[in-house]
């Protein structure tokens, strides 16, 4: 008995044994199978040249899963295959959705890869269950910049196995980073989650700048500067995990001998290479050939690093020139948007003395404008020099730390001339009013003694403000038909100071002529086109002109694309604003400023000569910058054409049309005379015609050792009546 006895127990030991170890293994099954572990089940891989059983509405989809990056889209990566999911089919501006068809959970983890636009319930897949939603999950964008590529997510579903479920995709909204991107949905026994490290550094500010490695294309990533516990910059770039294209760098000067941390937010712990080599040094890795690069402007401003765009905040003060503008410190793209800051004293040779307004949590700095408070009004004068203020809008939403406040506007000042500046504490000094409200342009209205503000609000709506300090504003009046960056000045007519009017015009260029009295603005003309080009956009004039000047000048932002360079886009060549009397009314010229003349060289001149059909009178011209100024009488001529290296600017006599780069003016000549201006730069070609009435800025690619000039006359002769070619130096000391 006994035995009997123990040999059963010994069984029943084998047996809870085997049970044990059976739960063991069934465990390890469900748990340890790897990431393509054949127990997966596909929901879907978007493989198809259809949605298949998927139910589709709205068109953000599209008729048919994507093959990768939609048109405009920036280059979507990470994802599986040849197809996913994507809702950018007609842009950010569709909507619509895809609900799958009914299955059962049958494993813990539910995992895809998802990108695109972060919004909630707006950009989104969800996981239903009885019609709720039960998990759901975002892209990782809602700010300019930012990445197309896919990273896996996952849901623990272990409490819902056995329950039928659907997923659902959403795109509902249609703004910026309005879509999603989703692909290879699976169940599994396993999370397949991508894990993000936030990596640090922290070091003392003893140099002057903060070098970071910058790869053009490569994933935007967020990045963070701490003092004092403090996050001074927060910023996103193209940071390089291999041979950088080019070096960015942020400023530590006003850090000095203080602990700095340098924090890279979301960090794939095999792409830190790019973060570890940042350093410190007291210049930066391409400086010695800054101003010399194979596409760089020469006889106009671009930034040393990063995108610009609009001009702002243009004041003239003390023998200086200030212009502010739109830059991405951080990269070739537009984003990060900071005011960067250039002075000058001539507005030809430019220095930029550092960014001067930062982001922060009321969003990115977007456009605005500055003035000098001469009577201290809003009382932040604190020593001999007058206060410089700076308006601007804090566009909320546009940035990692304002998470999507509406639009305001808000105010910095200098009591440096300008070097140093403090962030008003009061702001916003307006708040949101509607949509994207903007850039406010900001003058001294002298016969009221009052401040006036002209402010974009919405949909082609400018309102005006009137403040005595600055800092508190009354609306007055309203004017519609303009589209963002406004400007309000007055100029005479024909130079007669008794006979003045104003000008209001927006970022296009295109005006209105009335009257203003310091309260309502009254138009006396619909509006009036400014210029024929295609690379002129957002302008603004400068304050402060000395009053023995009396010029209105005005520099524009130069949309010209720069690839492959270390900074993208240019400000146009500065110009005087003069109003005229025309067979069309009063109507603005525009011509180059004066200063230009200190930029000449060599010289070419011709008088009461004759261009004639196949010959070329300009073959001894050898330069690569000019400014070319010519009076011209076609005699018989069916057309006089004027060629500028890969570019012709031509007159047909009979259309009388003006046209060069696929850009045409209707222009009559002027008793018979053509007359022209011309400034040639290594990416533009600038076009004053008929004294500055007609304006053609157009993009034009003309980097290179010579580029050769040509005149010639078709059908019949043309009289040089006079024509001067002048060779232009660099405005960049080397």
């Amino acid at each position: 008995m006994r035995y009997l006895y123990l040999i059963r127990l010994l069984l029943l030991v084998i047996c809870l044994n085997n049970v044990a170890f059976s739960r063991v293994l069934a465990y390890e099954s469900f748990a340890g199978a790897g990431d393509s572990s054949p127990q997966d089940i596909m929901i879907a891989d978007f493989e198809s040249d259809s949605y298949d059983s998927w139910q589709v509405s709205g068109t953000a989809f599209g008729p048919a899963p994507a093959e990768g990056t939609l048109a405009n889209q920036m280059d979507v990566t990470g994802f599986e295959g040849d197809r996913l999911a994507n809702s950018f089919y007609g842009g950010d501006v569709s909507k619509g959705t895809l609900l799958s068809p009914a299955f059962k959970i049958e494993r813990p983890f539910i995992n895809f890869l998802i990108g695109g636009g972060g919004y909630d319930s707006l950009t989104c897949m969800n996981l239903l269950v009885n019609g709720e939603v039960v998990r759901t999950a975002v892209g990782p964008n809602t700010m300019p910049g930012g990445s197309e590529q896919l990273y896996f997510r996952a849901w623990d579903v272990k409490e819902l196995v056995g329950k039928n479920a659907t997923i659902e995709i959403v795109d509902n909204y249609s703004d910026g980073w309005g879509h999603i991107c989703v692909d290879s949905i699976s169940q599994g026994y396993k999370s397949k989650q991508t894990v993000f490290l936030d990596k640090q550094r922290v070091l003392t500010a003893d140099k002057k700048y903060l070098n970071i490695p910058v790869k053009h294309g490569a994933a935007n990533r967020l990045m963070r500067l701490y003092v004092d516990g403090s996050c001074q910059r927060e910023f996103t770039v193209e940071l390089s995990g291999d041979t950088p294209d080019y070096w960015v760098y942020l400023e530590l000067t006003e850090f000095e001998g203080k602990d700095v941390t340098v924090q890279l937010d979301r960090c794939l712990p095999e792409n830190t290479d790019g973060f570890d080599a940042i350093f410190q040094g007291d210049t930066y890795p391409g400086s010695d050939q800054t101003y010399s690069e194979a596409l760089r402007p020469q006889v106009h401003f671009s930034s040393i690093r990063g995108w610009i765009n609009d001009t702002n905040g243009m004041v003239y003060y003390k023998g200086e020139y200030h212009m502010f503008y739109q830059h991405n410190p951080y990269g070739w793209n537009w984003g990060n948007m900071t005011w960067g800051h250039a002075v000058s004293n001539d507005m030809l040779h430019w220095t930029e003395i550092g960014d001067a307004i930062h982001p922060d949590e009321l969003g990115t700095i977007f456009s605005g404008s500055a003035v000098i408070d001469e009577n201290n009004d809003a009382g932040f004068q604190t020593g001999v020099e007058k206060a410089m203020v700076c308006f601007y809008t804090s566009a909320g939403g546009n940035g990692p730390l304002s998470a999507g406040e509406p639009f305001t506007q808000s105010i910095a000042y200098s009591n440096d001339r300008g070097r140093t500046w403090t962030k008003y504490e009061g702001n916003p000094v307006i708040n949101h009013i509607a949509g994207g409200n903007r850039d406010p342009k900001v003058i001294w209205h002298e016969p009221t003694g009052k401040w006036v503000m002209v402010l974009f609000i919405d949909n082609g709506l400018l309102e005006f403000f009137t403040s005595t300090d600055l800092k508190s504003w009354t609306k007055t009046c309203e004017l519609n038909g303009f589209h963002e960056c406004p400007e309000l000045f007055e100029l005479p007519v024909d130079n007669d100071p008794s006979n003045k009017k104003w000008v209001v015009y927006g970022a296009n260029g295109d005006y209105m002529i009335g009257s203003f009295d310091g309260v309502v603005f009254t138009p006396e003309t619909s509006k009036i086109r400014f210029h024929y080009g295609n690379c002129f956009y957002a302008s603004q004039t400068f304050n402060n002109m000395p009053e023995s000047d009396g010029r209105r000048v005005q520099m524009t932002w130069g949309q010209v694309e720069m690839p492959g360079m270390p900074f993208n886009q240019m400000i146009l060549f500065p110009v005087t604003l003069t109003l005229h009397s025309t067979a069309s009314g009063i109507r603005m010229f525009v011509n180059p400023v004066d200063e230009i003349e200190s930029l000449y060289s060599r010289d070419w001149s011709w008088h009461n000569e004759v261009a004639s059909a196949g010959s070329n009178i300009l073959s001894s011209v050898d330069g690569s910058l000019y400014r070319i100024k010519a009076v011209l009488k076609p005699e018989g001529a069916q057309a006089c054409r004027l060629k500028i290296g890969s570019q012709t600017l031509e007159y047909n006599v009979a259309e009388a049309k003006l046209s060069c780069a696929g850009q045409t003016a209707s222009m009559p000549l002027v008793n018979g005379e053509l007359s022209l201006d011309v400034i040639v730069d290594r990416m533009t070609i600038e076009i004053y015609a008929n004294d500055g009435e007609i304006y053609m800025p157009v993009r034009a690619n003309l980097a290179g050792s010579v580029v050769e000039l040509g005149l010639d006359s078709v059908g019949g002769n043309t009289r040089i009546i006079d024509m001067n070619i002048y060779e232009l130096n660099s405005v960049w000391n080397k």
